[in-house]
């Protein structure tokens, strides 16, 4: 018999390949079902491309001693010129994860839209794919998971990320929006210009000349707004950012001691700010694609954060001179907000006016209502993203996993908030947030106005079966967590901030049938993994049945 069904129909029909889906069109007088496009063959427009010129001319490098940094911000012509190569060509598109299944591969994703445009563009950008990659395998511990190759970001499996209440350096999570730029420490400089008395350069030794520049050593908590993404991206597609099928679990967040100076004292060695100034521009040396045009990485933060003492330049993580993957030879590091502002390879800071136009700061990093999506979002539409929320999550156990115990689930995890705010409470339910206890206080890591604490908790339960443990925390100003992750869903996918929740099941040996069934199953040599396997032995004998039927009453009721 002739059929039309795919083999794949079934998992169509039940959402789980979602983007293979048609959008139905029901605003007209007619369905009409709009199916995804079939995958299209490159075309590449060779004589508009050569007209642009010798791409290894056109972007070649900048400056002696920066491998792989091709200056964008000052040169418009420049960036016209990388637009128009990257628009007279196709390139692959990018595999969608959102609601197909992810890899199981580590790295997870690879990013060859990232990779292609940087060959598509060539000159100094050429290598920069394979160069950043063997940074990463030479300075990431080997357990690191990859969620993306190219541009890199990185998390350390649950295991590891609580493992210590200061992250070790190969440890320490990494969202990269560009390659990783090579730059040799005696070739780097730092431009203060903009709206000061008097713009300067400064060598690294300038900045580290302690008779000018007092130090400064401070442990900070970073976070990436898109930690947890998973959480959203599971229940409601979205899209974050250039990278919006970027699973990032509860592992993009990290602490570690950062020794620089404050950027304050840099803007009084210049004679202060001159009015309007009101923002500080940070500009990055890696080069970043958006909607396919090429530029540096550039935010901005205000005046009043680092009138404050809470912006750091920062040239040592933990003891150790920056990791080039960290932003090697020096960087930003703003004390209680996204990480996305704390920028790497700083080559140099404009004082200007107004929140910087940049893309990064002007388009991304936005947080929507829930009415805001992808057919009419605005930029504008947003909240742009600083002071990260309180949050929190669960470590141990993980989502799934079966838990035998006597009657307590031994838990681990992290509580943050960001703004200078700290965790004072942590709190645990076993039955998805009816009741709640609170993680007794010497079980939680020391306060600090700029990090997380760890904990950890033995949680009563004496249920078997499914439960659902969450967790959640209250900062020092009484702010805690919305309870389920639509609260907290946006089209950016950003700063999944709801009550952290996973489904364990519970095998209590405090119940003695419980306890009878594993201990014959450990005699008889039956795995006891996985939970949902069919096992086939008996848990009563046929006459412990007849029994128990001559001291109870029948199923049914006698007339």
């Amino acid at each position: 018999m002739e059929t039309t069904n795919r083999p794949d129909e079934w998992r169509i029909e039940q959402g789980l390949e979602g983007h293979k889906l048609s959008i139905l069109d029901q605003s007209g007088p007619e369905l009409i079902h709009i199916y995804p496009p079939s995958q299209q063959a490159r075309v590449k427009d060779e004589e508009a491309i050569a007209a642009v010129g010798d791409r290894d001319e056109l972007f070649k490098r900048e400056k002696e001693g920066w491998r792989g940094y091709v200056e964008w911000e000052k040169y418009p012509e420049k960036k016209a010129q990388a637009h128009k190569i990257l628009t007279s060509q196709t390139f692959d598109p990018t595999p969608d994860y959102m609601f197909g299944q992810i890899p199981a591969t580590n790295p997870v994703l690879t990013g060859e839209d990232f990779k292609q445009w940087h060959h598509a563009l060539g000159g100094e950008l050429a290598n920069v794919p394979d160069d950043s990659w063997k940074i990463v395998l030479r300075e990431k511990h080997p357990d690191m998971l990859h969620l993306l190759q190219f541009p890199y970001n990185g998390e350390p499996p649950k295991r590891l990320v609580t493992s210590k209440p200061i992250t070790p350096n190969p440890l320490h999570f990494v969202r990269n929006h560009g390659g990783i730029p090579i730059i040799e420490k005696d070739k780097w400089s730092l431009c203060m210009d903009g709206l000061v008395k008097q713009a300067k350069t400064y060598t690294l030794d300038d900045l580290m000349d302690e008779s000018k520049f007092p130090r400064m050593q401070t442990t900070i908590t970073m976070q990436c707004s898109g930690t947890r993404r998973y959480e959203q991206i599971s229940l409601y597609g979205g899209q974050g950012d250039e990278v919006p099928q970027a699973p990032w679990a509860e592992g993009a967040i990290g602490t570690a001691q950062y020794t620089g100076i404050s950027l304050k004292k840099v803007i009084k060695d210049c004679g202060g700010l001159v009015a309007p100034a009101k923002h500080l521009e940070l500009y990055g040396a890696e080069t970043y694609i958006k909607d396919l045009e090429a530029m540096n990485y550039v935010v901005s933060i205000p005046w009043s954060k680092v009138k404050a003492n809470e912006v750091i330049l920062a040239w040592e993580m933990n003891g150790e001179p920056l990791p080039k993957i960290h932003g090697y030879p020096l960087r930003v590091v703003v004390m209680g907000y996204i990480g996305a502002r704390s920028v790497k390879w700083l080559y140099r800071i404009k004082a200007i006016e107004n929140p910087s136009r940049a893309p990064v700061q002007s388009k991304e990093y936005l947080y929507f209502n829930q009415q805001v999506g992808k057919y009419n979002l605005r930029p504008t539409d947003g909240i742009q993203i600083q002071e990260m929320p309180v949050s929190s999550a669960i470590m141990s156990p993980w989502m799934k996993q079966a838990v035998i115990h006597t009657g307590t689930i031994h838990c681990k995890g992290w509580a943050y908030s960001g703004g200078g705010r700290w965790p004072e409470r942590v709190e645990l339910s076993a039955d998805g947030g009816f009741s709640w206890y609170d993680v007794p206080p010497e079980n939680m890591s020391k306060k600090g106005r700029w990090t997380w604490r760890t904990w950890q908790m033995d949680l009563p339960c004496q249920v078997e079966g499914w439960i659902e443990i969450v967790c959640r925390c209250w900062d020092n100003a009484l702010n805690t967590q919305p309870l389920n992750v639509r609260a907290a869903w946006n089209w950016g996918l950003h700063v999944t901030s709801s009550a952290h929740r996973i489904s364990v099941y519970s095998v209590n040996k405090n119940n003695p049938a419980t306890r009878q069934r594993i201990n014959k199953m450990e005699q008889l040599g039956i795995p006891l993994a996985p939970v949902t396997r069919y096992q086939p032995l008996s848990t009563q004998s046929m006459e412990e049945y007849e029994q128990y039927w001559k001291e109870h009453d029948p199923r049914d009721v006698d007339e």
